[in-house]
């Protein structure tokens, strides 16, 4: 067991495990929740939040961090609802637009983290609060969309497996597939996990430190606003308040997917699993019904707890078969 604790891959068969644990206690307390749409709607719910922690992945694995990203989202369904209602721009155009501005914002923060040698942590929480207040800038009121293409992408049901998904959870998945090709196929992925493994080191090889930085939180900006077009076909709307605290969610996925906060290792497909978890768990309180809905995130809190000490003895547990 101490050597299975050791291993990298631990803290991601644990958070499969603990997904298949919750749905099969879940199944044999609430029938209907093993049902092919319920486990599709968990996909339905939580496709923006899957898109935004594929990104913020990549931002962890370097050793840093993005708490921009709930606010980035906001800021692009306001864009998009904006840019629709009042200046009828094409709605192909506005998705290009506010995928291009998410982008550019996100290579910002990347170019003074690192140019400037700056923490991200200080550098995301300026782009956060950056972000969300250009929300009221453009209005303090939500903005209705009613652009035929957003309410089709909406409405419209993909049969699959006996049940349906939405256009979101295709663009989510492929958005998975991509990255996980990035990550595990690329030079670029490559550079990312040596980068979060020890920076100097990556320096001294001759990786492009600066460059794959940049690229990083380019990334992650550009999840970030993908995850607000998507979040604007599920709510049809943009408002300044949307995604309060979601950056958060999407740290909590990405930790309990297994990547670990100290950076150089964790798997992107771990990303699914975590928003699966946290999906999960919504969906049990919600079948329960007498408990209350913050329920959700007193139980995330204790996961977290048990995944960060997890985390700790892996750390531990290296660092002493490395002195060994």
């Amino acid at each position: 067991m101490k050597g299975l604790l050791h291993t990298p891959y631990f803290t991601s068969l644990v958070t499969v495990l603990l997904l298949v644990v919750m749905l099969g206690l879940g199944g044999a307390a609430y029938p209907g929740l093993l049902s092919t749409q319920v486990i599709f709607n968990l996909l339905i719910d939580n496709a923006f939040l899957l898109v935004i922690a594929v990104g913020m992945t990549f931002v962890i694995v370097s050793g840093g961090i993005d708490l921009s990203v709930g606010s980035v989202l906001a800021l692009s369904t306001m864009i998009a609802a904006w840019l629709l209602n009042v200046a009828h721009w094409p709605p192909l155009l506005v998705i290009a637009t506010v995928l291009a501005l998410g982008t550019v914002f996100g290579a910002g923060m990347g170019a003074l983290i690192h140019y400037f040698k700056l923490q991200p942590f200080i550098v995301t929480l300026a782009g956060m609060f950056l972000a969300r207040g250009l929300c009221y800038l453009i209005s303090i009121n939500s903005i209705t969309i009613a652009d035929p293409l957003f309410v089709a992408m909406s409405q419209t049901q993909l049969g699959f497996l006996g049940g349906f998904v939405s256009p979101g959870v295709v663009i989510a998945v492929l958005t998975l597939l991509l990255a996980i090709w990035l990550a595990h196929a690329t030079p670029f992925g490559r550079a990312v996990y040596a980068i979060g493994g020890n920076e100097q080191s990556a320096l001294m090889m001759g990786l492009p430190v600066g460059r794959t930085k940049v690229f990083i939180y380019a990334f992650s900006g550009f999840c970030a606003s993908l995850g607000g077009v998507l979040f604007s076909f599920y709510m049809l709307s943009g408002y300044g308040l949307h995604a309060q605290g979601t950056e958060l969610d999407a740290i909590a996925a990405v930790v309990i997917g297994g990547t670990l906060l100290s950076g150089g290792y964790g798997y992107v497909a771990g990303a699914l699993s975590g928003v699966l978890v946290l999906g999960t768990i919504q969906t049990l309180i919600a079948f329960d019904g007498t408990l209350s809905s913050w329920w959700t995130k007193i139980v995330i809190g204790g996961l977290l707890f048990v995944f960060c000490v997890v985390q700790r003895l892996m750390a531990m547990g290296q660092k002493n078969t490395k002195g060994s």
